[in-house]
């Protein structure tokens, strides 16, 4: 079982962008799309190669804190706030799977720190497939077109930014 794409989006994502200023309908479906890939919005969250939904490593987590988030103090004061007071200090990798809001602007994070060109259309998978690939943290296996069949898996349904 993993969580529903709407409320997915309705509930953490969406608020988590609009928290951070960030909100637009095509950065909200690539956080899905790249949930999906990591994923399957929810249905492996154990991995080598990360943790949570969106398979974020300690190593990657660790490198948006010291080399993003600690030079905009007041973006990292918003981020810090999705976390939990104690587990965040005493295993804020633990963050990234049991917490929902916070993994997802970590996830964010990746993408803003590196540079990533979000694509402007909503419904643009193959861009969105190619931000993912450039831009996040994935097994050296996998392709744009891994990112896409989850992505259409997910277009099958309605969208958040069409409801």
């Amino acid at each position: 079982m993993g969580i529903n794409p709407l409320d997915f989006c309705q509930y953490v994502i969406r608020p988590t962008l609009e928290k951070l200023d960030r909100w637009t309908p095509a950065l909200e479906n690539l956080l899905l799309g790249t949930a999906a890939q990591a994923s399957q919005l929810g249905r492996n969250l154990n991995s080598q190669g990360g943790q949570g939904l969106y398979r974020i490593s300690a190593e990657l987590h660790r490198q948006v804190w010291d080399q993003f988030l600690a030079f905009d103090p007041e973006l990292a004061s918003i981020v810090r706030g999705f976390a939990s007071q104690r587990e965040f200090l005493s295993n804020p990798d633990r963050e990234l799977a049991i917490n929902l809001a916070y993994a997802t602007a970590i996830a964010w994070a990746v993408y803003a720190w590196r540079g990533a060109e979000i694509p402007t259309a909503a419904d643009d998978g193959e861009a969105m497939a190619h931000c993912w690939y450039q831009y996040f943290d994935h097994a050296p296996d996998l392709s744009p077109d891994d990112f896409l069949r989850h992505y259409r898996t997910l277009r099958a349904r309605p969208m958040p930014a069409e409801a």
